[in-house]
């Protein structure tokens, strides 16, 4: 995946991405024009996050993901059960997340969504 524009090579955070200063970025980690990377997400080692993509939520990516524009990981489900409870969203190594994508985190206190490793999720791959 080519950024350009990067804020600088050591953090590898493009100067319009919006990273919250508790986030945990791993190392070589790449982050895109306009990416939104919320308080308690961590992002492993490797991990490439292109133009658009929003992580929130408590959040874990694994190392050497790519995750493509516009995807949309770890924000309140889409589910009329949900009531704020707090809840996991988990990537596994190596997962490919294409365009558009969303995940969103579990219904129900302490639950998780969880993706495994080396996963191609794809839009209108996971339905409810």
């Amino acid at each position: 995946m080519i950024v350009v524009g990067m804020e600088n090579a050591e953090s590898n955070i493009h100067n319009t991405a919006i990273v919250h200063p508790n986030a945990k970025l791993g190392k070589d980690v790449v982050i895109g024009p306009g990416a939104v990377i919320g308080e308690n997400v961590e992002i492993g080692d490797g991990t490439q996050i292109g133009a658009n993509v929003v992580i929130g939520g408590w959040t874990t990516i694994g190392k050497r993901c790519e995750i493509y524009p516009g995807a949309s990981i770890g924000l309140e489900p889409q589910d009329l059960k949900f009531k704020g409870e707090k809840s996991y969203c988990y990537v596994g190594d190596e997962t490919v997340i294409r365009e558009f994508v969303t995940i969103s985190r579990a219904t129900g206190e302490g639950e998780e969504t969880r993706v495994g490793n080396n996963c191609v999720p794809h839009h209108l791959s996971f339905r409810l």
